[in-house]
């Protein structure tokens, strides 16, 4: 066979033909796990042909062929046709197994760092020791205590949102106010105006209210008001559904302009304007929220309580008096609730300023989770400052959204396509929407994004 001088030729992987036993295929085998598993291979590392190692060790081409199949079978390896071997990212774990010992990693629920919880443990405890703890158990209160709505409505004035007590409600997450808006402040075949890309879980209740959706062109500044004009004048469209604050899934954030002119819009054709707030931090001085251009025909949802604690389901919202009395027969007859117990707890965190410390931590977690995703994904464009999550282009054969997801999955990790996050056939573009905030730590977070480009076929 050819013997080739490899001097002044780069292998990534050179194993020493001195040590080799028989048979040889077990023994370069097992010199590859060994440098897999110690880390000298790193994962995404792309091997040796096994021609070109054969000739290097000097030895036939069908053992190479059997050791690389024989670490396939070990789940150290795999191989991409037309692009080579590849060190796999969970050394072996079997893609797409389900058995016990296998992690399937999550970058799909944006659940806003739950490891965070020791101050949520702290307001739990301090919620306990309370003198009026069994007043908590009672069936009263349909829409929040008393005390816990002033608490929202002095957290909801850091976000430009100046209500009461009379027109605050505590609902049980951020969904079930907006199943009440769509259930209380409209009607069947009634029409909602939303983003081309838009909040998944509107889209199911809106079809599960028999509400029209009817998608309105944006660019990168989110919803163009021009476009919405247009769409309103050719449709008898009564509400609108925005989320001004890295919109849920493309991570958009309305400038104060865009804002302007869309309120603008909204004031004109006298929609249903439902905000749905998702900043991570309250906003610095000059910020302007939706509701406070238009507070006759808004509701407000608090979405930064979501962040606290997946957990705790408590969410608040702001309303005017039109909308009063049918929103809060909708909070009471649905019986979405939230627990007193919950509320309470939330209570205690933003009156001790726990809530922000809390929020704060997250926020640097973030940040260094999007340094992370950076370095992996550096062609992707850039997301608001300390996002939970980003978006990842997709070609065009990743176009179905059940199959694309089951791929990765197959690959070991979770993820979600825009498909489920839009009501157009063609809506024209295809890409994930990865969590930063669920994978448990910043190890899971690198190896199931190099999983995610792993499926993709990029490394």
């Amino acid at each position: 066979m050819p013997v080739n001088s490899f001097k002044n030729f780069f292998l990534s992987w050179t194993p020493s033909a001195a040590v080799l036993s028989r048979p040889c295929y077990l023994a370069i085998a097992n010199m590859l796990e060994d440098d897999i598993r110690s880390g000298k291979l790193a994962p995404g590392t792309k091997l040796p042909p096994q021609r070109e190692l054969a000739d290097y060790l000097d030895i036939n081409f069908t053992t190479v062929t059997r050791a690389y199949n024989l670490c396939r079978e070990r789940h150290l390896i795999y191989g991409s046709t037309g692009r080579g071997t590849f060190v796999s990212p969970l050394p072996g774990v079997k893609a797409g197994e389900n058995g016990q010992d296998r992690e399937l990693l999550d970058l799909g629920m944006v659940n806003g760092f739950d490891t965070v919880n020791k101050q949520i443990i702290e307001a739990t405890e301090a919620v306990l020791k309370k003198g009026y703890l069994e007043k908590l158990y009672s069936y009263t209160a349909s829409f929040g205590h008393l005390h816990q709505r002033a608490a929202a409505v002095n957290w909801m004035r850091k976000f430009d949102v100046v209500s009461d007590e009379e027109h605050t409600a505590l609902f049980a997450g951020s969904q079930n106010a907006i199943s009440a808006a769509l259930l209380s402040l409209f009607k069947l075949g009634d029409t909602l105006a939303v983003d081309y890309f838009t909040y998944a879980n509107l889209i199911g209740t809106a079809h599960l209210a028999h509400i029209r959706l009817c998608p309105v062109a944006g660019d990168d500044g989110g919803m163009l008001p021009e476009k919405l004009d247009e769409v309103c004048r050719k449709h008898r469209i009564t509400g609108i559904f925005l989320m001004p604050n890295c919109a849920n899934p493309t991570g958009i954030t309305l400038s104060g302009e865009r804002k302007y002119a869309l309120a603008e819009v909204i004031r004109k054709h006298g929609l249903i304007l439902i905000e749905d707030d998702t900043a991570i931090l309250p906003p610095g001085k000059g910020y302007r929220s939706l509701y406070s251009m238009l507070p006759g025909q808004t509701l407000y949802i608090c979405g930064t309580l979501r962040y606290l604690c997946g957990g705790l389901r408590v969410t608040a919202a702001a309303f005017p008096e039109r909308f009063r009395t049918d929103l809060l027969n909708g909070l009471f007859y649905l019986n979405i609730r939230t627990s007193a117990l919950d509320a309470e707890i939330m209570t205690e965190l933003i009156l001790s300023g726990k809530a922000e410390n809390v929020l704060q931590e997250k926020y640097r977690l973030s940040l260094r989770a999007n340094r992370i995703f950076s370095r992996i994904f550096p062609e992707e464009t850039a997301a608001a400052e300390g996002a939970f999550f980003r978006t990842v282009e997709l070609p065009e054969n990743f176009s179905r959204p059940q199959e694309t997801e089951a791929r990765f999955e197959a690959f070991g990790v979770k993820v979600q396509h825009s498909g489920r996050f839009t009501v157009l056939s063609r809506p024209g573009r295809n890409f994930l929407r990865l969590s930063l905030s669920s994978a448990g730590s910043d190890k899971k977070l690198r190896t199931a994004l190099m999983l995610v480009k792993m499926a993709m076929g990029k490394i």
